[in-house]
């Protein structure tokens, strides 16, 4: 028998791995050798490197050159069988990826097979994979756990060397992470010399994060791709800055400024932060560019996925001028033809910002530029603190969940239907994940008597009984079970919405029923880029045509603002604290100077260690204003606390707004609160029962649990295309809550909704953080005879709630018109 020299096919098989960098121009980067490297010794690990640098190849090349060195002279034709399993967070990155893999494999004519299979892929596909997969398998965490929860997957892995876990810190810090986690988990366990690698771009804390993907007690490489990619962050300044600022006002007065930027450039991808603005920036633009009506498309999550797709065919192509999206472009996929990035309205976070960036001189070596467009006056600070901290570094970490019951019980239920499981190995398995690795005892003694019998009252209904113990093995007996739980993987929770199409039949996305529900039967509104009227609604679809002429509504999704990130609001302080030292050096705080010079004289600007607290009286009432700069989520549990606790003081009736740089108490009460008052107002003590309390009060724990109890299975919301209507959903979780809350208050599923709104909702931790900080901070309290520049966009939020003739926007306009005169 000969025996094969490794060393020398080794040098071959680089040899041509470096062929094929070179025909594309591309430099191997010391990063991508030492991934290489690392993962032929057998080692698993997290590489992270700045976006565009070639993360996707530094994990790709290694299991090629692995099968190259010891497997392709004994089949040199035959396509191996699954050795890559590569999981990504959107359906979106799926087909993409799969080209970047399948370019060199075909450059070197390997025999190598590479798949998709997500929601999308057809029936009869999905049945082919399961008898013969493909060398490589591009999926989601979703399509994974699927995939466990049939026996025969054990078998059509046998031979898999290698996961990948391409965007990792998308997934890090969300319930499909942990998902992720636990997935990884069973295939460490068929095979304990399994490879994992997770690449990600734009993340704070390194280590954790790797510890999060390889589980607790294994050892990693962690590759940091230091290479110098150069950031540039631009603003445009609007020329005429009102002294008083309000959300969404100065956006609308900058298209035309957008419109020229987007001239300039051969293609541009147009970024703003929720779905809504997504629509009216689209609009806007073509409002004033009408001939760019082929030029200019729109993108978001709820547009229908065919059209979503061409879209992203045509910028791949260079055959668009501008894309107006959100975060759906955000990650991973390379249009090559981008050369400009814009920002509508604030970054909220600096990785959000790189990321976004990124997207624009997506190559090794390009310059990553992104333009800032402010949607009002105070996002003019976001922008220069971001530009500072990128340059420092100062990267948002994402921490990953703990424990998660309601997932547990799916996961579990899956590997049930997997071929079984034994609960001791399986509570090893499990505690081997970083987020499960504190699971204790009595947590998993209730999931398992939970998913047995529904826990202590479900126990009477045969549906809950979901495993069985059999010879050993928690297994699933019911084929109905089976059925319904195969459809309901996922954490991926939302209420259900209604599809929007044409009488034609042609699919144009989905909006929410609550959205729906308050348009009339030939009203039009704004969706898909486009103007429609409202013809019928037939269960859960909408039919239109397109409107003529006319106004519309911008349909709004729920849940899609983001806060302002903890580091970013530290470094807007930072920007104030430079100011008041009269160290005006970013161009943004220079265009601010009209606006903070007017706050520090009608009222005060506050340093990095004292806390404004402002009170204005206005025909509503005793306003106070306090600016704590926590981000709008822990400024809505602080308001929320604070209102908690006045209302003890005295009867009152009190109404609250927020945003990311304060919030507002609105009271009938003439009582006025000296800063001894303020300071008990604002202690730490006591801080998690009292928002128990708030919580259990506004309903807050209900509308959490009904996402808890879809993961958890206890709520079936229907076939596809007969979908349950969110009355029908509200109504099964609120039975569900009320019962557990009555018969069983130490349900385990309800301690996890009240958790959930704490820590995501209302910022728990951070509030805490800054009402510790508070604590030894000096507390500047001003009684002003008119809004400030700071407290005006609150007392603009509050206005929405109130029922008047007169339109919200004309209401803000008269009484900014107002106090520029008296100014």
């Amino acid at each position: 028998m000969k025996t094969r020299n490794t060393r020398t096919s080794t040098a071959n098989s680089k040899a041509k791995v470096e062929a094929f960098f070179r025909s594309k121009k591309w430099k191997i980067f010391p990063f991508q050798k030492m991934t290489w490297d690392a993962y032929l010794q057998g080692k698993s690990g997290l590489v992270h490197a700045p976006t565009g640098t070639g993360k996707t190849y530094a994990v790709w090349v290694p299991p090629l050159l692995n099968w190259m060195d010891n497997y392709s002279s004994s089949f040199p034709h035959k396509a191996p069988p699954l050795k890559v399993l590569w999981l990504t967070p959107l359906r979106a990155l799926v087909e993409d990826t799969k080209r970047s893999l399948c370019e060199i494999v075909d450059k070197l004519e390997l025999p190598w097979t590479v798949e998709a299979r997500t929601g999308d892929t057809s029936g009869n596909t999905k049945v082919k994979q399961r008898k013969k997969f493909p060398s490589a398998l591009v999926t989601t965490p979703e399509s994974l756990s699927l995939l466990l929860s049939y026996p025969d997957t054990i078998r059509s892995f046998s031979e898999l060397e290698a996961v990948i876990v391409d965007e990792w810190h998308e997934l890090l810090s969300s319930k499909r992470g942990t998902q992720t986690e636990l997935g990884l988990a069973r295939l460490r366990k068929w095979n304990p010399k399994l490879r994992i690698w997770g690449l990600s771009a734009t993340l704070g804390n390194l280590e954790q994060a790797m510890k999060s993907l390889l589980g607790n007690e294994n050892q990693g490489q962690l590759i940091n791709g230091e290479i110098r990619k150069k950031f540039v962050v631009k603003t445009i300044i609007p020329k005429n800055m009102e002294k008083f600022p309000w959300a969404g006002h100065l956006g609308g007065r900058l298209v035309e400024q957008v419109a020229k930027a987007i001239e300039k450039k051969l293609t541009t991808l147009v970024f703003t932060n929720v779905r809504s603005q997504t629509e009216y920036w689209f609009d806007a633009i073509l409002s004033i560019r009408p001939h760019w009506k082929e030029q200019v498309g729109i993108h978001h999550g709820s547009i229908d996925r065919k059209q979503r797709t061409l879209i992203e065919k045509r910028l791949k192509n260079g055959e668009i001028k501008a894309v107006v999206c959100t975060s759906s472009l955000d990650l991973g996929v390379d249009f090559s033809p981008v050369e400009q990035v814009i920002q509508i309205g604030g970054p909220k976070g600096v990785a959000r910002l790189l990321q976004r960036a990124g997207r624009s001189g997506h190559q090794p070596g390009a310059i990553s530029s992104i333009l800032c467009v402010p949607t009002q006056a105070m996002e003019l600070l976001e922008y220069a603190a971001a530009r500072k901290s990128i340059v420092a570094k100062e990267i948002e970490a994402r921490e990953p969940l703990k424990a998660p019951l309601d997932l547990l019980s799916q996961h579990l239920i899956t590997l049930a239907l997997g071929g079984g499981f034994k609960e001791e190995e399986t509570l090893s398995e499990v505690k081997s994940t970083w987020s499960y690795r504190n699971l204790s005892l009595q947590e998993w003694k209730w999931t398992m008597e939970f998913i047995k019998k529904g826990g202590k009252t479900l126990g009477a209904y045969d549906q809950f009984k979901r495993v069985v113990l059999e010879d050993g093995l928690y297994q699933v007996q019911s084929r109905r079970i089976a059925r319904f739980h195969r459809m309901s993987i996922g954490t991926i929770t939302s209420d259900p919405s209604i599809i929007v199409k044409f009488q034609t039949g042609k699919k144009l996305g989905s909006v929410e029923e609550s959205f729906i529900s308050r348009i009339q039967i030939g009203s039009n509104f704004f969706f898909s880029g486009k103007l429609l009227t409202l013809i019928r609604v037939r269960e859960l679809t909408a039919v239109v045509r397109l409107a003529k002429t006319g106004k519309g509504t911008i349909p709004v999704w729920g849940g899609g603002k983001s806060p302002l990130s903890s580091e970013l609001a530290k470094s807007v302080r930072k920007e104030i604290e430079m100011f008041r030292l009269g160290k005006i050096n970013e161009p943004e705080i220079k265009a601010l100077e009209g606006i903070l010079s007017l706050q520090q004289e009608w009222s005060y600007l506050p340093s990095y260690s004292e806390l404004l607290i402002e009170k204005t009286i206005t025909k509503d009432g005793n306003n106070w204003f306090l600016f704590p700069f926590a981000g709008r989520l822990a400024h809505e549990g602080l308001a929320s606390l604070i209102a908690y606790r006045m209302s003890k003081l005295e009867p009152m009736t009190l109404s609250i707004s927020f945003n990311d740089y304060g919030l507002n108490l609105t009271t009938n009460s003439k009582k006025d609160l000296t800063i001894t008052e303020w300071q008990k107002l604002l202690t730490p003590d006591d801080l998690i029962e009292e928002l128990l309390d708030c919580m259990n009060r506004s309903e807050m724990a209900k509308r959490q649990f009904r996402d808890v109890a879809r993961v958890a299975g206890l709520i079936f919301q229907g076939y596809p295309g007969a979908q349950k209507s969110i009355k029908q959903v509200q109504a099964s979780g609120g039975l569900f809550f009320d019962v557990f809350s009555k018969y069983d208050p130490e349900n385990l599923l309800l301690v996890q909704a009240r958790k959930e709104v704490l820590e995501r909702q209302l910022e728990a931790k951070r509030l805490i953080e800054k009402l510790t900080e508070i604590k030894t901070q000096k507390i500047v309290l001003k009684s002003t005879r008119n809004l400030t520049p700071f407290s005006f966009p609150l007392w603009a939020e509050s206005l929405r709630t109130q029922v008047t003739s007169e339109s919200w926007s004309d209401r803000v306009q008269r009484m900014a018109k107002e106090l520029e005169d008296k100014f």
